[in-house]
């Protein structure tokens, strides 16, 4: 499974399970979030994300969140895939 874009940011704040803002190249942007779990333990102040950009042009978002990177103490960060879309492609593949 591989995503056609991707781009890194800072995650700042979740407002509700849909959305969520993400510091991107210094601006503060409103990302979609693929996967409405709470997602509390991996989507904290200031780690780093990342996003896939949207394709279509009449999105609300221009972008959605994919990943984030859990640091985890004395060992090395882990990379979290959240979208909860992708399971079934990468099982099909």
């Amino acid at each position: 499974m591989k995503y056609k874009e991707i781009t890194e940011g800072i995650f700042i704040s979740r407002p509700n399970r849909f959305i969520a803002k993400v510091n991107i190249e210094g601006k503060e942007t409103v990302v979609h979030v693929k996967n409405t779990g709470r997602c509390r333990e991996l989507l904290t102040a200031g780690c780093k994300v990342y996003l896939s950009v949207s394709e279509s042009p009449a999105r609300k978002t221009g972008h959605d969140l994919i990943s984030a990177v859990k640091e985890r103490e004395n060992l090395s960060p882990i990379l979290i895939n959240l979208d909860s879309q992708v399971p079934n492609d990468v099982a099909a593949e």
